[in-house]
């Protein structure tokens, strides 16, 4: 059974503003309140995702990414090098 892509929404509000809630409550990204609000928020945000796209056909415009993809781009010594710069253009 599909998701209702506006049921999706509302949740996925209440779930940023229970985020926040959280974290202004707590001050801490540690404390468990915090924790439980970011998965709450984290799984909002996938169940609308995927009901936005199985309803309209569209996508959102956010790429997620885990902290396994954060290791991949971690520098060892803290400096810019030449690796570092792969793949980027240059703006004219």
């Amino acid at each position: 059974m599909a998701i209702d892509p506006r049921a999706a929404l509302d949740r996925l509000i209440a779930a940023f503003e229970a985020h926040y809630d959280a974290v202004a409550a707590a001050q801490d990204s540690d404390a468990p309140a915090v924790v439980a609000a970011a998965n709450t928020l984290m799984d909002a945000f996938d169940t609308y995702d995927d009901a936005l796209f199985t309803g309209f056909g569209v996508d959102t415009p956010f790429d997620i990414y885990s902290d396994e993809d954060d290791e991949e781009y971690d520098d060892e010594d803290g400096e810019l090098d030449e690796d570092d710069l792969d793949g980027l253009t240059e703006e004219e």
